[in-house]
């Protein structure tokens, strides 16, 4: 399952302190997350990019973020937001909010606010309506951990103060984080900007910190709790990296106090070396002397070995941060593993082996058997994640090795017109079926094409591998854009055609994949032209649109019209003949043409295009240039909705000079 896409509204505002003393900005960041076991890691997410884009703004409170404030507020957040999903199964509206105050005695302060909208199961000790109070006021008696967990427990653990708000149809918890480093001195200002960027990176990829670890908690609830948001935040990772950094942090601290990562590299043959993908440790100063310690020993099982734990000796000693010192030699690589404990486990996926994983605790004799068993249980999900990973980049590098042989390598340039384009298939890792070209013909004749195959995939390649080519040899055998289009669509309705859709879908079924029927995928929307210069500027167009979104010409004055006639897509009907319009593209006009991947965007249940939105757009680019035409609709188009674009987007602008 992917992870929820997130929208961040970040709000930055002067303002006052209760006691009339002015402070900095007020920064606020708010969003709204669907009750779903999704939403937890999506909010701590958020919460992360929040801070991160505060200190980015240079405010000295956000500058001066710990670690420890970063990761007590994610925990935070990570708590009331499961909370509110558990018991309240609605969506949950949350707030960040950096305050700071001046005066005598300046401070600053995290607050954070998660909403859910059925209030049914209150927290004991508080009643419906009653409002906690300002910072410092406490409900009352804590909730049951048996029926309600830990997470409150948590919550006044690690907050300054927290509370309960109860409003018709809302209840509203939050909690006050005070900022410890707020007033820290800001860098020169020469260096300023790189110390907010390296920070703001930081709380985005934070390292582990040591925290006391209590092995009671993986019991019957605790290990399916803790296996459930390890499969959360691993599904739908598409970078095997990025899938190996994830398990390190799910892994150190709370079941090991430091791990590594080995990949196998895809291809290479069993004698090939495994990649050290990750090295996590709970101290952040033991990293390096561990990846030092690993790289020199590589760990390697046995062939035999299965899923199972592996005893292998302990790489270093317990406490690397003191052996690391100048003045203390460095550690042996293997001392016998009398400072603590490690397993090895292979990572596996359909029956591959993937990689391995090392563990490893301090001061202790072995890993206790229940938390082997969990570790086990986690290693194979992280194969299952490592693996998905990979078939995804399979798939995505040959669909980018394809779709760059389906384009051409570079478009003609047409004398007295400047030419945009804009291309951005959909990120779903197959080819897409938008295509586009614009090439010089015999005659002193330029066409230009924008076409989109119904579908996607290798149905869709292989028209588009088709068409295009033919477009090109029928435009310059001397066909008028009319009957080009009319030998394009018997070639599409043609068996040649048909025999070779059937070759596509025997490779693609070959892999697996799951295919539509092969007759849909011959629809082709198609958006044609030709053009030719005129003695005294500007050029004649000739365009024949084959159910396609209709060519918009924008005149000097910021009137738009259809440059052309709506007509059948290509490959539906045999008996058609296409007819073309003719129109000069004076100079400082400008032609767009576009695919339906930017009239049928979506938000909600509305579209782009809806009530002439595009025109819209394309009137207030009067007098603009082709690239900065093609930029201000391409902007227009991502900021329609909130999600990118499902679909690909492409679109041509031509501009008479």
């Amino acid at each position: 399952m992917a992870p929820i896409p997130l929208q961040r509204d970040t709000v930055q505002r002067p303002g006052t302190t209760r006691a009339g003393h002015a402070h900095g900005p007020r920064l606020a960041s708010r969003t709204s997350l669907p009750g779903i076991p999704l939403a937890p890691s999506a909010a701590r997410r958020f919460v992360r990019a929040a801070l991160a884009e505060w200190t980015g703004l240079g405010v000295p409170a956000a500058v001066g973020f710990s670690d420890r404030l970063a990761d007590d507020a994610v925990t935070v957040t990570n708590e009331l937001v499961t909370n509110a999903v558990v018991h309240a199964g609605t969506t949950v509206d949350l707030v960040l909010r950096l305050e700071e105050e001046g005066g005598d005695e300046p401070s600053a302060a995290l607050v954070l606010e998660v909403t859910d909208h059925h209030p049914a199961r209150p927290v004991s000790g508080d009643e419906p309506g009653a409002d906690p109070g300002p910072a410092g006021a406490h409900p009352g008696e804590l909730p049951d951990p048996a029926e309600y967990g830990r997470g409150l427990q948590l919550v006044a653990t690690l907050a300054d103060s927290w509370g309960i708000t109860y409003r018709t149809g809302l209840k509203t918890v939050w909690a006050r984080l005070p900022v410890d480093d707020w007033s820290a001195p800001p860098a020169p200002p020469d260096g300023e900007a790189l110390r907010r960027g390296l920070r703001a990176a930081e709380i985005l990829a934070p390292a582990a910190r040591r925290t006391e670890r209590d092995d009671a908690v993986w019991d019957s609830r605790g290990a399916p709790a803790f296996l459930a948001e390890a499969s959360d935040l691993l599904a739908g990772q598409l970078d095997e990296d990025l899938v190996a950094a994830i398990a390190g942090q799910l892994l150190v601290p709370r079941l090991a106090d430091w791990c590594a990562i080995w990949l196998e590299t895809e291809g290479a043959g069993p004698a090939a070396e495994p990649r050290l993908a990750r090295v996590w440790h709970s101290e952040e100063t033991g990293t390096e002397p561990l990846r030092a310690a690993l790289e020199r020993e590589p760990l390697r099982l046995p062939a035999g070995v299965g899923p199972g734990p592996v005893s292998v000796p302990v790489p270093w000693p317990a406490h690397p941060a003191e052996e690391a010192r100048e003045d203390t030699p460095a550690p042996p690589p293997h001392p016998g593993g009398r400072d603590g404990a490690a397993l090895a486990f292979r990572i596996t996926a359909g029956g591959r082996a993937l990689g391995t994983v090392l563990v490893g605790r301090e001061g202790v004799a072995q890993v206790p058997e229940a938390v082997a068993s969990l570790i086990e249980d986690f290693v194979r999900r992280l194969g299952l994640a490592v693996g998905a990973a990979r078939a995804y980049t399979r798939q995505a590098t040959i669909s980018r090795i394809l779709q760059r042989g389906l384009l051409p390598s570079k478009v003609a340039e047409i004398p007295g017109v400047t030419s945009a384009l804009v291309y951005e298939p959909s990120d779903d890792g197959v080819v897409g079926g938008d295509f586009y070209d614009i090439f010089a013909c015999p005659g002193d004749r330029w066409c230009f094409v924008l076409g989109d195959v119904q579908g996607s995939g290798p149905e869709a390649a292989v028209v588009t591998g088709l068409a295009r080519p033919w477009l090109r040899l029928l435009s310059r055998e001397g066909f008028g854009v009319g009957e080009v289009l009319d030998r394009l669509n018997r070639l599409l309705l043609d068996d040649a055609m048909e025999a070779a859709e059937a070759a596509a879908l025997m490779v693609a079924a070959a892999g697996g994949q799951q295919l539509h029927d092969g007759t849909q995928s011959r629809f082709l929307s198609l958006l044609y032209g030709e053009v030719v210069p005129l003695p005294d500027g500007g050029v004649r167009c000739t365009v024949v649109s084959a159910g396609h979104p209709l060519p918009l010409l924008l005149r000097p004055d910021g009137s738009v019209r259809p440059a052309a006639d709506p007509q059948v897509l290509l490959g539906v009907v045999e008996d058609v003949a296409y007819e073309s319009q003719i129109f000069d593209l004076a100079p400082g006009d400008t032609l767009l043409c576009v695919t339906d991947g930017v009239t049928e965007r979506r938000s909600g249940p509305l579209m782009f295009d809806d009530g002439d939105g595009l025109a819209r757009v394309l009137a207030g680019c009067a007098g603009l240039p082709a690239e900065a035409t093609a930029e201000r609709i391409r902007r227009a188009v991502h900021e329609f909705a909130e999600q990118p674009p499902d679909d690909d987007v492409a679109l041509l602008v031509l501009h008479a000079d």
